[in-house]
């Protein structure tokens, strides 16, 4: 018991090591330790190694909400993306990360598992930190988030989509557009009987297969029947899975497109347990090209998308709006490329 009570004692009496601390180890009055932080301009270089090597020896952390107090600004970023897992979202968050770390930015991220009320409760609790401005993955968002985001007047830009609102700003590519064009380039190459797989079944994979039907219906050769959507993650396992209640209830089936890679990986693995070869009896193809793409047995053909372009220019253009500086465009449409490979 004596023991307990000098472990409570010791610790009521610990306090956090204040600037005022650093100062006085120093000689300094507190507002020239400040000025070494928040203005090191006006503080000669020998008196800020000083107060820097105090700051060390003392273990002192700049208490980042006084100076957000003090300058207006906190030198937050909120991102919230829909998975932590997923490869997309690492290489976008790479863009965004380097794009930020030179002004001194602080990236607060948030998973919201792709779910309308977690990104709710992540936007309430994000707010609370006062972030400098948010950025969202995709268009979709709930109305409460679209509230809090509008009585907080932060600058918000959107990432992945193409918003097509007045005031909105964003950077992408169009998800319909490139559904479109991959299935285009299957009918040009000779396939007739086209399914899609989808899983998920997020904004972005809908608007593929928004894309997906439009070029199939224009050729007179769309059939519900050759549509199988999941709505679980998709990994490599769901992609065979899926392929195989494709052809289940579309034997005839000469081509698959995959929302992702991932699923295509799956679709390719399905195909060679089952002797079918890839390409000459069912073409196959992705969405996203991740580094393995290139290099699967086939190679696979799909759509790059330039992730870690959207999150530098996701976060460019968002600190663009911070300074208050009108950017030439609110919208930025990066593209996609078709990359052509073995797979169809």
């Amino acid at each position: 018991m004596a023991e307990s009570d000098g472990v409570e004692k010791r610790s009521r009496g610990r306090r956090r090591t204040t600037l005022a601390d650093v100062a006085r180890h120093v000689g300094v009055s507190s507002m020239t330790a400040s000025r070494a932080i928040t203005k090191p301009e006006l503080v000669t270089p020998a008196l800020r190694e000083q107060i820097a090597k105090a700051m060390e020896e003392l273990g002192y952390v700049p208490n980042r909400a006084a100076r957000a107090l003090a300058s207006s600004r906190s030198k937050v970023i909120s991102v919230l993306i829909p998975s932590f897992s997923n490869a997309v979202f690492t290489d976008v968050l790479a863009g965004l990360q380097d794009a930020v770390d030179k002004d001194g930015y602080q990236v607060l991220i948030g998973n919201t598992r792709y779910s309308d009320e977690e990104e709710e409760k992540l936007v309430g609790i994000h707010l609370q930190s006062n972030p400098d401005g948010v950025i969202l993955t995709g268009l979709a968002q709930s109305k409460r988030v679209r509230q809090m985001l509008a009585a907080s007047a932060i600058p918000t830009v959107s990432m992945m989509d193409l918003p097509s609102e007045p005031g909105q700003y964003g950077v992408g590519l169009s998800q319909f557009d490139a559904g479109y064009t991959l299935t285009r380039y299957l009918i040009d190459k000779g396939y007739r009987r086209i399914g899609f797989i989808g899983a998920q079944l997020d904004e972005r994979t809908l608007k593929r297969a928004e894309g997906y039907r439009a070029a199939l219906q224009e050729a007179g050769m769309y059939s519900p029947a050759r549509e199988i959507l999941d709505p679980h993650p998709s990994t490599v396992a769901l992609g065979a899975e899926l392929l195989g209640r494709l052809l289940a209830v579309a034997p005839d089936c000469d081509a698959a497109f995959c929302c992702n890679d991932d699923l295509a990986y799956g679709a390719i693995y399905q195909c060679q347990r089952r002797g079918i070869a890839v390409p000459a009896q069912m073409g196959i193809c992705g969405f996203n090209d991740l580094p393995q793409s290139a290099w699967m047995v086939p190679s696979l053909t799909t759509i790059s998308t330039p992730r870690y372009r959207v999150g530098f220019e996701a976060a460019s253009l968002l600190k663009q709006l911070i300074n208050g500086v009108q950017p030439a465009r609110s919208v930025i449409d990066l593209g996609f490329t078709l990359m052509a490979r073995e797979s169809a």
